[in-house]
């Protein structure tokens, strides 16, 4: 029975290294490139003054051009070219001076003028491109994705279906017809889900930083076309993924059915599939530049650049999000690269640190691995604790400053610092009274040893003994780990105002260790 089981383990053992062996083998190629749409954060449109609004009644943000009443023509906004540019050079592409306006012609009830004025011929960036590492979750060391064009364009509105019990029908609201759009086109770089999951990220939070676009997917801010083929064939385009676990899904899914169609004789034909939550479903065969009568915009003249226009946004680009990462894992700050993570994905939460750690290190000589501590693991631990977004102001900085210095300077433990912490948390109409007056009327002072008795330690160490005899039981029995955990349950009991030595002795004089 023994030599049957062992058999079995080791035959389940040869198929998994077998079956991994052969998926980094395998002939079929994943090749990925993606269509990415942002929303500009502009509060005008790109062709007219209305406002950009996404809770807005339905209809209640629009122009007559955006109603594309006849007569009415398109005046650029620059506020959504400089958004624009930012992003250009963000990626390192290079801006074309001189771009041009096209008509992209199809017919969809949320469409009015029947096209969309895109940049098709002469888009005004060209090249870029994003480096992904492995501290973000690739297997490779490096790698680059890189960019083929970004665009100017304008968003389409939205059709809104509704279903009764006796007809279905859809309604159309034009808020969002005109809105500000880049549409950034990736060369085919992606070999696998994985990078493309990592690259959605780093791009999000790269517009997000530099406040171009808010980068929510769900919110349709942000969305993903993915153009795929294995080994070569047709590429198939997929639209409508509103989320980035159905881009990774769809693109899993697709790539399976690609190569089992290979298997059995077949190869895929270039078309538009969408992705139902299970499986991706043809919506329609592909269209090619033909079908959609690109047309430069008569009503639209060329968009001619300065040099300096671009040399100026260069010169006052802040830090990307990768710069902010080394910086925050260097000197001063010496942050761990999980850390450094969290600040980079929380602009708010990075100015916060960045506020924290001149106040606490430089002015009042905090050790500055402090900040980072108290501000990530404890601040934002206390505010999930108690389900609470953070919010920069619930603690002035300067109490948070206050706390870390006098844990520093040994008037309080670390323990009760953080009992401390929480008691601001419940208590913020004691904002006028000092932490010093908090300390003593709780309690919460440190003891140093000659302010305690013997007999004092003595009674308390002897009551956590009695309460765990099977923790005592595997310490005299030479498993000395258990002591950490007494030690610990004393500092609980004394709120971590006796130094955890001082108990450590106390434990081993009791129990002759």
């Amino acid at each position: 029975m023994l030599r049957s089981l062992t058999q079995r383990r080791l035959f389940s053992s040869s198929v998994k290294t077998l079956a991994k062996n052969s998926a980094e083998k395998s002939p079929y190629k994943l090749k990925c490139g993606l269509e990415i749409h942002s929303q500009l954060r502009t509060p005008h449109k790109l062709f007219s003054l209305s406002s950009t609004s996404f809770l807005a009644e339905p209809n209640s943000k629009i122009s007559y051009y955006d109603a594309s009443l006849p007569g009415t023509q398109p005046k650029l906004n620059p506020e959504a070219l400089k958004l624009a540019l930012r992003a250009a050079v963000a990626l390192g592409s290079e801006v074309n001076l001189n771009s041009t306006f096209d008509r992209k012609h199809y017919f969809y009830g949320d469409q009015p003028t029947g096209y969309q004025i895109t940049q098709h011929y002469e888009p005004y960036a060209t090249g870029g491109e994003i480096k992904l590492f492995k501290r973000d979750g690739i297997k490779e060391d490096e790698k680059i994705i890189r960019i083929e064009q970004i665009q100017l364009e304008q968003d389409t509105g939205k059709s809104v279906y509704t279903e009764s019990e006796t007809e279905k029908f859809s309604k159309i609201d034009l808020n969002r017809t005109n809105t500000p759009l880049i549409e950034m086109v990736t060369k085919p770089d992606f070999t696998d889900p994985e990078e493309v999951k990592v690259f959605i990220k780093k791009f999000q939070n790269l517009l997000r930083h530099l406040e171009i676009c808010t980068g929510d997917l769900e919110t349709g801010a942000m969305r993903v076309d993915v153009n795929i083929s294995v080994s070569g064939g047709e590429r198939v385009e997929l639209k409508n993924l509103s989320t980035t676990s159905a881009v990774i899904s769809a693109i899993k899914y697709e790539f399976k059915r690609q190569v089992d169609l290979i298997k059995k004789g077949e190869s895929a034909v270039q078309e538009t599939r969408g992705w139902d939550g299970k499986r991706t479903v043809r919506l329609r065969t592909k269209e090619d530049a033909l079908d959609y009568r690109y047309m430069p915009d008569p009503e639209l003249p060329p968009m001619l650049l300065d040099v300096s226009v671009v040399s100026d946004i260069r010169d006052t680009m802040p830090e990307t999000p990768d710069e902010v990462l080394t910086s925050l894992m260097a000197e001063p700050y010496s942050l761990s690269l999980k850390d450094a993570t969290i600040l980079t994905y929380d602009l708010e939460l990075l100015k916060y640190y960045r506020k924290l750690f001149h106040a606490a290190v430089d002015e009042h000589g905090v050790d500055r691995k402090t900040p980072g501590n108290w501000l990530i693991h404890e601040l934002l631990g206390t505010f999930s604790r108690n389900n609470m977004p953070f919010d920069p102001d619930y603690i002035p900085l300067p109490r948070l400053v206050e706390l870390m210095i006098l844990v520093q300077s040994d008037y309080i433990s670390n323990y009760s610092a953080k009992l401390l912490l929480q008691h601001l948390f419940n208590n913020k109409e004691e904002a006028q009274i000092t932490l010093k007056e908090v300390i003593e009327e709780y309690g919460l002072a440190k003891l140093k040893a000659e302010d305690i008795s013997k007999e004092e330690l003595i009674i308390v160490c002897q009551s956590i003994m009695d309460e765990q005899p099977k923790t005592v039981k595997s310490i005299k029995k030479g498993k000395i780990n258990g002591l950490n955990f007494l030690v610990g349950q004393a500092m609980k009991e004394t709120q971590g105002r006796i130094e955890p030595h001082i108990f450590e002795n106390t434990f081993k004089e009791l129990l002759k260790c």
